[in-house]
């Protein structure tokens, strides 16, 4: 028999469907379903996690700064103790010890992979395993990935990427928040300091923002404008800073005549607004609909399970090329109300139009941007059909004509000063009619902490070189603003570009790969920073950082926790994992000695206050080889006895439970031949 396991029942209801394996065999949603040599069953997403600390050593349940930093020797996986959980789990057991074959139809993506590679991990699967990937549930595209299956070890640089993620998230996320609470969070401890690989430097920056806006100190300048048949022009120096200045020019173009020296039109093109990858379909949600990103991905992921839209996990606006063909199909499953309209004359024998904007393979890996699939909707809620027709909008205005503007620059003076203004005019509104009245989502992207987006270029009337006449001017008194508060749409563009403000699309795209966080778990770190009281949101929309929130990142001394830029480098490391460009051990290794640094960083003791009678510095050298690496000696710590090579990558910690800290050099030697050694 052939077993096959989805990530969640209904994925599987649909998948025995297509496999003719009807016979059902369940007990209030444990079970699974078997028939034509084919038995599916389920996972409820994670039926297995990493071991707790105390699950490797019990002197590790007890919260111990002697006892940091926490290193297993071997990272291992248990059950969750969640008894359907448990049922679940042996019923897969069962079924795998029969097999001939398991076919993995877990989530295509690198949580997916993790998922369904620790269940089978602890089953004990023996048999080969092949891998469905599938990027729609639709009956063609699973009746397509059967047809197309992969063998499992095809996906082991995306376990190995994902597996290397969590043991990051459990070093630093288990040792750092110990750390911190022991040192820092006061006698009683009874709200744990949490600190996270990705959570920290996301609060940092919301609090950094905070502060500056806070620290801000307002600056008044002085902006001369002009009226001048109807329209308002700007002089040409911009700003002054200085009130006299700005009343000197003022005055010399008072009833002088305005004339136009310069009118110059350029006809232009704008493409459609591009596909949704899942940051941008959140930020477009926020901003329009009020949605949290949270509730946008579970809005997308129930779409993709009803098979109106493809997977939402996803980080690229792109489609292969190989989809090409497609198009067309899924455009007629879109002839429906309220797009009947827009999709017929792209249905009227012409060629769809296939833009390197659209179809680029180079930007497109594992799965391509969210799009409708093609099966017609029905029995959505409200939230959902708000979501849908915006993704169903995007990709229908792809393959509209591009939208022809003529955009005009005129140039004129009073005096001695000149002036500026400039307008557009849509010529031909090409993929425009897509979004009847409503600005297209990518065109309303405001600039960085705006609510909303820039006001559209005026409409100007026909303006000839040489004219003249009279003109109303006047000097506008302004105030610098201070950056805005952070919004969810503009804290998950900050995440995806690692807290640089990424205005241009294309340099956006290119910094992806540096985020903090994945596309799929930013929601996630976002609304854990709200239940733990760091941030809260004001005025509606705005997220200012709690008073616990801001004092965490205050007593992090250590940059490297907080810092976005640097979080984005380990993100890029993960995905060489992914690429088999970087060996998974080097990204541990590399959190280890970071670990140590941190620890001995955060205990290290603080300047006297008065002349103390000498004690040893720490670390002391013992002058005793190291015994794991043989290149260092051992350094008598704070906390442990480690290696001086530990900057080089040894790991080797022997704790003062295990060796006293007072121990001769003959009683270390001694205690060495039979340590534990701890990787």
């Amino acid at each position: 028999m052939i077993v096959c396991i989805a990530e969640k029942p209904s994925v599987a209801r649909d998948i025995a469907n297509i496999l003719g394996a009807t016979v059902r065999r369940t007990d209030k949603g444990i079970g699974h379903y078997e028939g034509n040599g084919y038995a599916v069953t389920w996972t409820f997403g994670h039926l297995c996690t990493l071991k707790e600390p105390h699950d490797y050593t019990p002197g590790w349940k007890a919260w111990s700064l002697a006892s940091l930093p926490m290193i297993p020797e071997r990272f291992g996986i248990k059950a969750i103790p969640i008894e359907h959980y448990e049922r679940q789990l042996a019923v897969i057991g069962e079924l795998v010890a029969g097999a001939e074959m398991v076919i993995n139809c877990g989530d295509a993506g690198q949580e997916g992979e993790l998922i369904q590679r620790w269940v089978l991990q602890k089953v004990g699967c023996k048999v080969p395993v092949r891998r469905l990937w599938i990027s729609s549930l639709t009956d063609e595209a699973i009746r397509e990935g059967f047809d197309k299956l992969r063998d499992g070890s095809d996906y082991q640089s995306l376990y190995e990427a994902g597996l290397a993620r969590a043991i990051g998230d459990w070093l630093l996320g288990m040792n750092a928040t110990r750390l911190y609470t022991l040192r820092y969070g006061g006698s009683d401890r009874k709200q744990p300091l949490s600190i996270g690989r990705v959570q920290t430097p996301t609060l940092a920056l919301i609090v950094e923002r905070q502060e500056a806006i806070e620290n801000f100190k307002s600056e008044t300048y002085w902006e001369l404008k002009t009226r001048y048949r109807e329209v308002i022009f700007s002089a040409d120096k911009g700003k002054y800073s200085d009130k006299a200045k700005a009343d000197a020019a003022l005055k010399s173009i008072t009833g002088e005549p305005f004339t136009i020296t310069s009118v110059k039109k350029k006809d232009g093109k704008e493409s459609a607004p591009k596909l949704f990858d899942l940051t941008s379909l959140q930020v477009a949600c926020n901003r329009k609909f009020g949605m949290s990103a949270e509730e946008t991905l579970a809005t997308v992921q129930s779409l993709y399970e009803k098979k109106v839209t493809t997977y939402p996990r996803v980080d690229t606006t792109y489609i292969s090329e190989d989809l090409y063909p497609k198009v067309v199909g899924i455009l007629r499953g879109l002839v429906i109300p309220p797009y009947l309209n827009l999709v017929s004359p792209l249905l009227s024998g012409t060629p769809i139009r296939k833009s390197k904007k659209v179809f680029d393979n180079k930007k497109v890996t594992d799965h391509h941007a969210i799009i409708p699939t093609g099966q017609s909707p029905s029995g959505l809620s409200e939230t959902e059909t708000k979501v849908f027709d915006l993704i169903a909008r995007h990709f229908i205005a792809a393959f509209y004509p591009d939208c022809l503007v003529s955009t005009t620059s005129v140039e004129g003076t009073a005096g001695k000063v000149k002036f500026k203004t400039s307008g557009k005019e849509i010529l031909e509104p090409g993929w425009r009619v897509v979004f009847e009245t409503e600005t297209p989502t990518e065109a309303s992207e405001a600039k960085e902490g705006e609510e909303g987006g820039e006001a559209s270029e005026a409409l100007l009337p026909t303006f000839t070189e040489g004219e003249t006449g009279e003109h109303i001017p006047e000097l506008r008194e302004k105030q610098t603003q201070p950056p805005k508060y952070y919004t969810e749409a503009t804290l998950l563009r900050a995440m995806e570009t690692a807290g640089k403000f990424v205005e241009q699309e294309e340099l956006r795209e290119a910094m992806k790969e540096n985020g903090i966080g994945r596309p799929s778990t930013r929601a996630n770190i976002i609304e854990t920073l709200f239940k733990r009281g760091y941030i809260v949101k004001e005025k509606r929309s705005q997220i200012h950082a709690t008073e616990t929130g801001r004092q965490l990142i205050k007593l992090i001394n250590y940059d490297l926790l907080k810092s976005a830029a640097l979080t984005g480098e380990w993100e890029y490391k993960l995905r060489q994992i992914e690429r088999r460009e970087l060996e998974t051990q080097v990204f541990i290794d590399d959190l280890k000695a970071m670990l140590y640094q941190l620890v001995q960083s955060v205990l290290a003791p603080q300047p006297a206050p008065a002349p103390q009678p000498a004690a040893p510095t720490l670390p002391v050298d013992t002058g005793i080889p190291c015994p794991q690496c043989q290149q260092g000696t051992l350094l008598r710590g704070r906390a442990a006895f480690g290696c001086s090579a530990f900057r080089e990558g040894c790991t080797f910690r022997l704790s003062y439970e295990e060796c006293p800290s007072t121990a001769s050099p003959e009683e270390l030697s001694a205690r060495l031949s039979d340590a534990p050694l701890l990787f």
